[in-house]
């Protein structure tokens, strides 16, 4: 459990009333990470949503081939910053996650159990409505920074 007022300090959070912040922090946790821990690996089931308050993560697309085992390849996509969520696979079907998230500044961090924030929103549509709206601009935002990437790289 973490404080309300440690929510409420962050936009992400703004949407919610005084009771959707005190659901919310009865389910999260403050969690310190150093750098090079991983936090997320691709293709495991999304358990947590995480909301970075200090420090750097890095985000990694994972590439695996059905046809061998053994090969595995990460794409370095960008880094997550204070004030942003991720994980967000955890709200999204078939909860799991689609990239591997690695520490690269130590960081403090917001874990919310993805199974409990899920039950909120079943009986919280406003609760619901407002997570994924937050969900989608964040996700919108990815696919343009990745947009810009992959416009880079093609230029000569």
């Amino acid at each position: 459990m973490i404080a309300t007022e440690t929510l409420r300090r962050f936009p992400f959070f703004s949407f919610m009333n005084d009771a959707q912040l005190k659901a919310v922090a009865m389910i999260a946790e403050e969690k310190d990470y150093k750098k090079g821990d991983v936090i997320i690996d691709a293709d495991t089931p999304a358990t947590s949503l995480f909301f970075l308050m200090e420090g750097s993560v890095a985000y990694y697309y994972v590439v695996t081939s059905e046809h061998d085992p053994y090969y595995k390849n990460e794409y370095y996509i960008s880094d997550f910053n204070p004030g942003e969520i991720f994980g967000i696979s955890a709200l999204i079907e078939p909860y799991v996650y689609t990239a591997a998230m690695r520490v690269e500044q130590p960081c403090k961090i917001i874990k919310i159990e993805a199974s409990a924030l899920r039950a909120l929103c079943e009986v919280d549509a406003k609760l619901s409505s407002g997570l994924m709206h937050a969900i989608a601009k964040a996700a919108l935002e990815r696919l343009q920074q990745t947009r810009v990437q992959l416009i880079a790289a093609a230029k000569p």
